[in-house]
C-alpha cells in the first residue's frame, strides 16, 4: 500500500537491549545514534534513540499490519510485536480495535477472538443483504466471473483504494485490461443503479464491497477456484452455517444435500486457512488450528458472498440453475 502524508511527521525510535557478553569483544555496533556500554560484571546495556523527519506532501510505502489508520487521516506506528495495524472504522461499523488484514497476529486466541470481529463487521453485511434482490443476484454472479481472473480482483481492489482517497478518478484513469475494466464496470454499474442515485447509500454499499474484495484480493488462484464452486445460494449457506461453526465453535449436520459433491473441495479450502473440518457421520465440526487471521479472512468471504443469497429460497436441493453451474466449474 501506499499514501501520501499531508503534514510533517516525526518517527521517533527508542530502543533498549540488554544481554550477556564475553569478554574479548571488539565493537558493539555502529557508532551514529547508538550508545553501548560493557559492565565489569560482563552484562551489555545498549541505547538508541533515532529521530526521523518526513516532509509534507512524501508518499510513503507500508504494510497494513505496520500502521494504525484513524479516521481523520492520523496514523502511529505498530512496529512492536505485540501490536497490529489497521483501519479505525466509521459509520455503522462501530468496532474498538481497528480492522486488520490477513499476516498480523492474532492477540488472543480462541473461537471468541473470530466471533467478536465478525461481529463488529456485521455491518457492512447487512448493507450487502439489505440491496434489491435482482441487484444481488446480479452482483453474485459478476462476483464469481470476477474470481475466474485473480488479476480482475486485484486490479479492482486497487481501484476502490485509490476511489476512496480521490472520488474524482475513474475507470480511465487506472491501467487495467478490457476484460478486466468491463467487469469492474458492471460491478460498479449494479452499486449505482441499486442506490438510485443516494450516494450515501452508494458510499456504505461500496465499503462493504471494499471489504469483500480485500478479502478475496488475499486468496490465491486455487483458493478463487474453490470458492467459485460454491457461489450459489445453496452451498454459500452451507457454508455460512460452517463459518457459525468455526466462530462459535459448535458442530453442525449436514443433511444429504448440503455440499455433497463439494465437500472434499470445502475441506481443502478450509485448511488452507488453517480450519479444519472433521466429519463423523453427519456431523462436522470446525476447528482453528493455527492462529492467524487467515480464519478471518475465509470468513469475511464467505459471509459477504452468503449475504447475497439472503432471502433465496431455502431449497434442499440444487436448482436447474445451481446445477447447471457445479457441471461448469
Amino acid at each position: 500500500r501506499g499514501m501520501k502524508v499531508t503534514l510533517p511527521c516525526s518517527v521517533i525510535e527508542e530502543v533498549q537491549q540488554g544481554g550477556q557478553c564475553g569478554w574479548g569483544m571488539t565493537s558493539c555496533g555502529p557508532k551514529s545514534h547508538k550508545l553501548a556500554s560493557l559492565k565489569e560484571n560482563g552484562n551489555l546495556n545498549k541505547d538508541s534513540n533515532v529521530t526521523m523527519e518526513i516532509p509534507t506532501h512524501t508518499t510513503i510505502a507500508y504494510g497494513l499490519i505496520e500502521l494504525a489508520i484513524k479516521q481523520d487521516g492520523h496514523f502511529e506506528l505498530c512496529l512492536m510485536s505485540d501490536t497490529n495495524g489497521g483501519f479505525e472504522v466509521d459509520g455503522i461499523l462501530m468496532a474498538k480495535e481497528p480492522v486488520g488484514v490477513a499476516g498480523a497476529a492474532v492477540k488472543t486466541s480462541g473461537n471468541h477472538v473470530l466471533q467478536q470481529q465478525l461481529e463488529d463487521l456485521r455491518g457492512h453485511f447487512q448493507l450487502l443483504s439489505a440491496l434489491p434482490p435482482s441487484t444481488r443476484s446480479s452482483l453474485l454472479q459478476q462476483i464469481s466471473e470476477l474470481m475466474e481472473e485473480p488479476g480482475a480482483i486485484g486490479g479492482f481492489q486497487t481501484v476502490l483504494d485509490q476511489m476512496f482517497v480521490d472520488k474524482k478518478l475513474g475507470l480511465a484513469d487506472f491501467e487495467l485490461t478490457e476484460s478486466h475494466r468491463g467487469k469492474i464496470q458492471n460491478v460498479l454499474d449494479l452499486l449505482e443503479l441499486s442506490s438510485e442515485v443516494e450516494s450515501s447509500r452508494t458510499k456504505s454499499a461500496l465499503t462493504a464491497l471494499h471489504l469483500m474484495i480485500s478479502a478475496l484480493d488475499e486468496m490465491t488462484e486455487d483458493h478463487l477456484a474453490a470458492l467459485r464452486k460454491c457461489s450459489i445460494p445453496m452451498a454459500l449457506r452451507t457454508l455460512e452455517r460452517l463459518v457459525q461453526c468455526v466462530s462459535g465453535g459448535r458442530e453442525m449436520t449436514l443433511s444429504s444435500s448440503d455440499l455433497t459433491d463439494l465437500y472434499e473441495t470445502i475441506e481443502h479450502l478450509f485448511a488452507s486457512f488453517h480450519v479444519s473440518l472433521k466429519r463423523e457421520s453427519n456431523v462436522v465440526r470446525a476447528e482453528i488450528h493455527q492462529q492467524s487471521n487467515l480464519p478471518l479472512v475465509l470468513c469475511i468471504t464467505i459471509r459477504c458472498l452468503a449475504s447475497l443469497t439472503q432471502g433465496c429460497p431455502e431449497a434442499p436441493v440444487c436448482t436447474g440453475a445451481d446445477q447447471a453451474h457445479l457441471r461448469t466449474v
